[in-house]
């Protein structure tokens, strides 16, 4: 990626968009906090996979959609939490003060970014701690219109990225079909049915018609057969009686223009007709779910056709994907590993914003 042109952008103090407020957390030692059966995250000190320690069945503390980072480490603990999660000692979280609701997942993925890379310049750690006031304080630049950050700008800044980690993992894919391009080894892969041991639970969905649907107090997003902002064409009201999936499930597009789309869901949803919930067996990590749902789209496209071979006849099936293996199983590490370099990569475009 090209780098940006910053030279119009404005410069401000992070208190001036923020506060910084301490993570609401259970007084609890970690024998009793964490879980194996646990569902709920939980963020702590950590510089590693999102901040997130381990899950817990307590309660969840604070709401999703913030900016987090560890007060008593170094500035690679920054991150951007999308779900509710458990709180810790130290842990702090950033609260919006002006333009409450411009901070989408997007606008705060974007700041997050800049943010880190500021931090790391100010060289914080064991002894030089990484506190609200310093954090508070810093300076940083912003995409700015009419001298107010720009949030389209921001918003599509980071829709284009999405678009770019979504090519770069497709070369996976390709190379499935195109052996004779060499970038990637798959000596080792195999298929795997997305039903099979540690995969997922396919939930056919709620089948909902969307203009049915009213949005007088809308709260829950709604999945249809789409291939963008997540698959999600409305917001809506909740129906009586009828819980919507959890966040973190995976959605898929059955049939249409569209077959194939996979997307993982930021928050509580219904579902369209011939949209299937892929609700993992264990806890994936973002990452895992990441590289599975491009494989899934990149199946779904290469062999399937709209309208003619779909995949409502095959996906408990004998539809499969290819996914790296470690003694006959999928390779969860390599999976987490190679999405975290590509978000690396993305964030080291960004590292001169500052």
């Amino acid at each position: 990626m090209n780098r940006l042109d910053i030279s119009d952008w404005k410069e401000f103090k992070i208190a001036e968009l923020f506060d910084i407020n301490p993570t609401r957390y259970h007084k609890l030692i970690n024998k009793d906090l964490f879980d194996e059966e646990g569902k709920n995250p939980v963020v702590v000190n950590s510089s590693y996979n999102n901040g997130i320690g381990g899950y817990s069945s307590c309660e969840c503390t604070e709401q999703g959609n913030t900016i987090t980072f560890s007060d008593t480490t170094t500035a690679d603990s920054i991150f951007y939490q999308s779900n509710d999660f458990v709180g810790y000692s130290h842990v702090q979280k950033l609260v919006p003060i002006i333009y409450k609701d411009k901070w989408t997942k997007n606008c705060l993925l974007f700041f997050m970014i800049v943010f880190r890379a500021k931090a790391k310049l100010m060289n914080f750690d064991y002894v030089n701690k990484f506190t609200r006031e310093n954090a508070l304080n810093l300076l940083i630049k912003l995409p700015v219109k009419n001298n107010i950050p720009d949030w389209e700008y921001m918003e599509n800044h980071i829709e284009c990225l999405y678009l770019i980690e979504r090519d770069s993992i497709s070369t996976i894919a390709n190379y499935i079909n195109n052996p004779l391009e060499k970038n990637i080894s798959l000596k080792g892969w195999k298929r795997f049915h997305l039903y099979d041991n540690e995969m997922f639970d396919i939930d056919m969905g709620t089948k909902l018609d969307k203009i049915k649907m009213t949005s007088v107090n809308p709260t829950i997003n709604f999945i249809g057969r789409a291939n963008k902002s997540n698959g999600i064409t409305e917001f809506v009201d909740e129906i009586s009686g009828l819980k919507p999936y959890e966040a973190g499930n995976l959605t898929l597009s059955l049939g249409g223009e569209y077959l194939g789309s996979c997307f993982i869901q930021p928050s509580p949803f219904y579902t369209s007709q011939n949209v299937v919930v892929l609700k993992p067996k264990w806890q994936m990590s973002f990452n895992v779910k990441m590289f599975i749902s491009i494989m899934v789209f990149k199946e779904s496209r290469l062999y399937y056709k709209a309208f003619v071979d779909e995949l409502n006849r095959h996906i408990k099936t004998d539809f499969s994907i290819y996914l790296p293996t470690k003694n006959d199983a999928p390779d969860w590490q390599y999976m987490e590993d190679y999405i975290s370099y590509l978000f690396q990569q993305q964030s080291n475009t960004l590292q001169h914003l500052v």
